[in-house]
C-alpha cells in the first residue's frame, strides 16, 4: 500500500454559547480559532484522518509542501516517515508549533490508517487500555457554570486569568463546590505575571487548594518556573505551547511542573504524546492534554493516548462548545459521569463530514479584539509592556 494524495480542509470554528458568560476577549476566542484536518490518501482506497493545531492557516501550507515527501511512502512506516518529515522541516531551523503541529496531523492520520488496516482502535496498538474511560475536566468563570459541568457529573473545573488574575472569582468557585470538586487554575497571558507577581498570587492560592496553577510565567522564561516552584507549594502545571519531547524535556527533566499539558494538535503525535507521558511518568509528573481550542478529531486522539499511560490525569475539554463542533464529525464523543468512552471503531473512530467542514471557511487566524480592552490588559495599559504586567496595574484584581 502506497500513499498517493493527501487533502487538507481547513475551517473557521465559531464563538462559544453564551459568551455573556465569558470573559469579553474570550468568548470567541478573538475570532481567531481554526481547525485544519489532515487527509491521507493509499492505493487500496484506506484513508485516514488528523488534526493539526499551532497556526493553522500557516501549517495548511507546511502540510501542501510535504505532500511530495509523502507520495509513494508505505503509510504503515509510521515512524520513519515522522523522522523524514522532522528532518525535512529542520532547515526552517528550529520546528517550533508550526512544525511540530504539521507533523502531528500527518502522523495521527498514519495512525488511523494502521488501525483501520489491522481492524481494531489505535489504543488497541498502543498496549491496550488501562482505563475504560478517560476523565475530563471543564472551564467555567462563573457559579452558574460550574454547576452546570457538575450536573454532567465533572469533577474538576478550571477557571481562566487571562490577564485578569481574580483572585476573587477563584475564592467564589471554591466555596461553592466544596473541597470534593477539583479546581484548577490558567493563568496564561497576555499580559502574563511578572515573576515576583505570579509568586504572590501562587501563596494567595495555596488556600484554596488547587489541583495545579496553569503557565503562571511566560513559558519562554523557564528560569521563572523554576522561582515560582520554588516559592510556592501549588503543583504547577505547562507543556501547551511546546511541541516534540524535546520542548517538553526541560519542563519535566527540570522538575518545573507537576502536570505536563501537551497539546494533542502540535505536541508532534501520537507517538510524541506517548513519549512526554513516558519522561513524564520517570519524573512522577502526570500528564493532562491541553485542548481547549482544539477540533475533535484531535480529541479523538488524545483518548488513545490518555487510555494507554499510566500517568493519565484528565482531558481539557469545552463541554459547552460551539454547535458546529458536533456537526463537522462522526460519531459525535458525549462525556457521561465526567468521562468520556473510549473509540470502539477501527483507527482513530471518527471520520469527517466534509460538506458540514466546508459551510465554514477560514477567514482569520490571528486575534482581531485589541488587547487594550481593560481584560487582557488594565485599560490604557497595553502599550507599557507588551509581555507581562505588573502588579501596580492589576492591584484592584490582585487584592494584595
Amino acid at each position: 500500500m502506497k500513499i498517493t494524495a493527501v487533502k487538507t480542509y481547513l475551517m473557521q470554528a465559531g464563538a462559544r454559547p453564551d459568551p455573556k458568560h465569558a470573559l469579553k476577549a474570550d468568548a470567541d476566542f478573538r475570532g481567531s480559532r481554526n481547525w485544519l484536518f489532515v487527509e491521507i490518501h493509499t492505493d487500496a482506497g484506506m484513508t485516514g484522518i488528523g488534526e493539526c493545531s499551532g497556526w493553522p492557516r500557516v501549517i495548511e501550507r507546511a502540510v501542501q509542501d510535504l505532500e511530495g515527501l509523502l507520495i509513494g511512502q508505505d503509510p504503515s512506516h509510521i515512524d520513519r516517515i515522522w523522522n523524514q518529515l522532522y528532518r525535512a522541516l529542520m532547515g526552517h531551523g528550529m520546528t517550533g508549533t508550526v512544525g511540530s503541529g504539521t507533523l502531528s496531523g500527518i502522523e495521527m492520520a498514519l495512525w488511523d490508517i494502521k488501525g483501520k488496516v489491522l481492524g481494531t482502535p489505535i489504543w488497541q496498538l498502543l498496549g491496550g487500555a488501562i482505563r475504560e474511560t478517560i476523565p475530563i475536566y471543564g472551564h467555567a468563570h462563573t457559579v452558574e457554570e460550574a454547576q452546570a459541568l457538575i450536573n454532567l457529573g465533572v469533577t474538576a473545573i478550571k477557571t481562566p486569568f487571562t490577564g485578569i488574575v481574580d483572585l476573587d472569582r477563584v475564592a467564589l468557585l471554591r466555596d461553592a463546590i466544596g473541597t470534593e470538586i477539583d479546581l484548577a487554575v490558567d493563568a496564561h497571558g497576555p499580559s502574563w505575571m511578572t515573576t515576583s507577581d505570579a509568586i504572590l498570587v501562587g501563596r494567595e492560592l495555596e488556600a484554596f487548594d488547587l489541583l495545579f496553577f496553569e503557565d503562571p510565567v511566560p513559558p519562554e522564561n523557564l528560569d521563572a518556573f523554576a522561582r515560582v516552584r520554588d516559592a510556592v507549594s501549588v503543583p504547577l502545571a505547562a507543556g501547551e505551547r511546546v511541541g516534540t519531547i524535546f520542548g517538553a524535556r526541560p519542563l519535566i527533566e527540570r522538575q518545573l511542573v507537576d502536570v505536563i499539558q501537551p497539546d494533542t494538535g502540535r505536541a508532534g503525535g501520537i507517538t510524541q504524546m506517548r513519549k512526554i507521558a513516558a519522561m513524564a511518568e520517570a519524573h512522577g509528573v502526570m500528564l493532562a492534554p491541553h485542548s481547549g481550542s482544539l477540533g475533535p478529531v484531535a480529541e479523538f486522539a488524545a483518548l488513545h493516548v490518555m487510555a494507554t499511560v499510566p500517568n493519565a490525569l484528565l482531558l481539557e475539554r469545552i463541554e459547552f462548545d460551539w454547535p458546529g463542533r458536533y456537526e463537522v464529525v462522526q460519531p459525535i464523543l458525549k462525556s457521561q459521569d465526567g468521562a468520556l468512552p473510549l473509540p470502539q471503531s477501527p483507527g482513530l473512530g471518527v471520520d469527517l463530514v466534509r460538506d458540514e467542514i466546508a459551510k465554514h471557511p477560514s477567514y482569520c487566524n490571528v486575534a482581531n479584539a485589541p488587547f487594550d480592552d481593560g481584560h487582557a490588559y488594565v485599560q490604557g495599559t497595553a502599550d507599557e509592556a507588551m509581555h507581562v504586567q505588573t502588579r501596580r496595574a492589576r492591584a484592584a484584581r490582585m487584592r494584595i
